[in-house]
């Protein structure tokens, strides 16, 4: 199997907040990653802006520096030596020292800038500057029909401030020039769902509540918050995953197939199932907050707060209620300091109405798991008759598609999420990000739970480091006659 790169047509792209963390990780040495792929080709100008005093080649060196650490394992060459490869992706880039909120550098990036060509504008920045950035861009005339927006998360901290934002650059861009980008949906797995779902007759006529008893979403961390203390703390678990990316899971997993794979029809669809969500009542959701163990710190600790109610993990019960699925609970769940690193969502089936086998033979259930990370690929749990004589014995067994395994690890070396949504905003498909009317749905159901948080007072529950998560997430779904899926690599 060989896979095809397309290249994008040439583009100019502005990285506003070219120097920090994101810049760094991300979008630099993804971008490198397309251009060895031959994906990015011709004559491309990539600009970094930002308030640290550096010159173009100051800015270079930054960028192979970057490269060189967060490239590791890919197939891009790379090194002290700096050859052709980087030395030609090198010579694409370009820094202004810029202030967003004045007048500095404006005039230069203008003219590094070319009209009549694809300009994006990536906002690697606070959200705060959103709409500064946008009503210069606007003002200076770098905004034309050809000129998109790619904003990061958190895209707002409530249903109001998300509103404002829209506003505040839907006031200078249309919303076919605002590219949303939730990096969970850039990867191959999750969009490996859609085609397993829509794309094979064996799975969608049985994706419903007739079939499937429940599915399980969870996304765990073994790392605490960090560094991140200060935002972390105004966030939250709630805020800072299950509203975008947990949210952008149970959507692609519930929505109703769209007349065809083109990004409003896919949109809308997904604006239906959360528009379609219960509120969530405080007996279906559990908070909690990770405890030290001696080697490691504490929430508390790490926050300098010892009085903060904020959650490091919540788990909850959600229920959509359309004909499709009346009466499937979906469990979502994320936190940090978990048992292991791991990110999957299981759609369990129900069992036979009828078991022509005796007791002996005990249970069993079909489990599709779909696995994110931190090795993608997709499961299917089947029952079978254990191997030997002795009776008819049925023992439960994975049809494991492992994509490394099954494509080989040239084929499984898949493009990093960044990689792949930045190649989207180049092309104009807007089918992985979400749209301002999404968003907004989304906070409207976050807000009401946080707000019964608020109102009751309830500080979160302590769990152990190492653990998966507090005990009373577990009597979440055992009174249900269920129980959560073990977290595991």
């Amino acid at each position: 199997m060989v896979s095809r790169v397309i290249p994008v047509e040439p583009f100019d792209l502005v990285i506003f907040g070219g120097t920090g963390d994101l810049a760094r990780r991300k979008i630099l040495p993804g971008l490198f990653r397309r251009f060895c792929a031959g994906q990015i080709q011709g004559d491309v100008r990539i600009i970094g802006a930002a308030r640290a005093e550096m010159d173009t080649e100051g800015y270079r060196q930054f960028a192979a520096e970057a490269i060189a650490e967060f490239n590791q394992g890919h197939d891009c060459d790379h090194g002290e030596d700096q050859p052709a490869s980087l030395k030609a992706f090198l010579a694409m880039l370009h820094y202004v020292v810029l202030d967003a909120l004045g007048d500095e550098g404006w005039p230069k990036l203008k003219d590094l800038t070319r009209p009549g060509r694809i300009r994006a504008y990536y906002f690697s920045v606070a959200p705060r500057l959103f709409g500064p950035l946008a009503e210069k861009l606007h003002d200076i005339g770098m905004v034309d029909d050809k000129a998109r927006i790619v904003v990061e998360k958190p895209f707002g901290r409530d249903l109001q401030s998300a509103k404002e934002l829209n506003r505040a650059i839907a006031t200078h861009f249309s919303e076919e020039q605002i590219y949303r980008i939730d990096h969970y949906l850039g990867k191959e797995t999750v969009q490996n769902l859609m085609a397993i779902r829509f794309g094979n007759l064996l799975f969608e006529p049985l994706w419903n509540s007739q079939y499937i008893d429940h599915i399980q979403i969870t996304v765990a961390e073994v790392v605490g918050i960090g560094t991140r203390g200060d935002y972390y703390d105004r966030a939250g678990a709630m805020r800072d995953m299950m509203q975008n990316h947990l949210m952008q899971l149970l959507c692609l997993i519930a929505m109703e197939p769209p007349a065809k794979f083109k990004p409003d029809a896919v949109r809308d669809e997904k604006l239906k199932v959360i528009r379609a969500l219960d509120p969530v009542g405080p007996e279906d959701v559990v908070r909690g907050q990770y405890e030290g163990n001696g080697e490691r710190p504490g929430y508390i600790h790490q926050v300098g707060n010892r009085d903060t109610k904020t959650e490091s993990y919540v788990a909850l019960r959600a229920r959509v209620s359309n004909w499709r699925w009346a009466g499937t609970p979906f469990y979502l769940r994320t936190g940090k300091r978990l048992r292991e690193r791991t990110s999957e969502i299981a759609v369990v089936f129900k069992d036979a109405p009828h078991s022509i086998f005796d007791e002996d033979s005990g249970r069993h259930s079909n489990i599709l798991t779909i696995k994110l990370q931190p090795n993608e690929g997709i499961e299917l749990g089947v029952t079978i008759k254990e191997p030997g004589p002795g009776g008819m014995r049925l023992v439960d067994v994975p049809l494991d598609m492992s994509f490394a395994e099954a494509l080989g690890p040239e084929e499984a070396d898949f493009p990093d999420a960044y990689e792949r949504l930045i190649m989207d905003v180049i092309r104009g498909n807007q089918t992985l990000f979400m749209r301002g009317d999404e968003v907004e749905a989304a906070w409207a159901w976050t807000d009401a739970i946080i707000e019964g948080w608020k109102d009751r007072g309830e500080a979160p529950l302590t769990y152990a480091t190492g653990s998966s998560g507090p005990d009373d997430a577990l009597m979440l779904m055992h009174r249900d006659g269920r129980r959560w899926r073990e977290i595991k690599a």
